[in-house]
């Protein structure tokens, strides 16, 4: 059984009034349905392989090794990933989850050949969800993007835990600033995405995502690399 973090019971009762709706919407704002029709190209692509020196192979690598038949992806971006890795069963039950319409639409269409079912909802708020569990949850590049501190993003977990099955996983990836070796450009990146509130992670910390993961998970690792921290967390039967 999950224990619940230390962090985010703190702070869970505070989080929505520190953390304001534009700061929230502008960090899915920014995927418009423009800016997907190049997003594996400049992110997936440029970004990942020289600046955060974290090429997309291994993010694949990291769904094939951790997704389930029965799987949650929470913050789809253009499903690139779903699309391209290797279910363990032909005729998997997939589910999406994201705040923005767009990603919601694009990848249901690039993965239409799995029947996806997509919801709407805030990661930062109690998931109303009344479906069976999962198996395993995907969240991909989404804690970068959720605004607050590393402490307060642990909220996250709190609200995702209960769509886990006994025994499912959550694994993932975020962009780190603090605890990562980061060359120029992604610093000077990481500061205009800050600065927009693409990104907001000028604190985020690898340890404390260790702690994060230690105090949610029964099993859990976290390693990282270039500028990404690719975890993963385990609950107990």
């Amino acid at each position: 059984m999950a224990v619940a973090s230390q962090y985010s019971i703190a702070d869970k009762n505070t989080i929505m009034t520190t953390i304001t709706k534009e700061q929230i919407e502008a960090g899915q704002a920014v995927y418009s349905k423009l800016n997907l029709a190049t997003y594996d190209l400049t992110v997936l692509g440029i970004s990942n392989q020289f600046i955060w020196k974290c090429p997309s192979s291994h993010l694949l690598d990291f769904y094939n090794q951790h997704i389930s038949g029965n799987h949650l992806d929470i913050g789809v971006g253009t499903g690139y990933f779903l699309d391209r890795c290797t279910f363990p069963t032909n005729t998997p039950r997939l589910a999406l989850m994201d705040l923005n319409t767009n990603t919601l639409d694009v990848t249901s269409r690039r993965v239409a050949r799995y029947h996806p079912v997509a919801y709407r909802r805030n990661i930062l708020e109690s998931i109303e969800f009344d479906a069976q569990g999962f198996d395993s949850v995907g969240l991909n590049y989404v804690l970068h993007c959720v605004p607050g501190t590393m402490r307060t993003k642990a909220v996250v977990f709190d609200n995702i835990l209960p769509l886990l099955n006994p025994g499912g996983v959550i694994f993932g990836s975020t962009i780190i600033t603090v605890g990562v070796e980061r060359n120029f450009m992604a610093r000077r990146l990481m500061d205009i995405y800050n600065n927009k509130y693409i990104f907001n992670n000028q604190n985020d910390s690898l340890e404390e995502l260790k702690k994060i993961m230690e105090d949610n998970f029964s099993e859990s690792s976290v390693k990282t690399i270039g500028c990404a921290a690719l975890f993963w967390g385990r609950l107990g039967t």
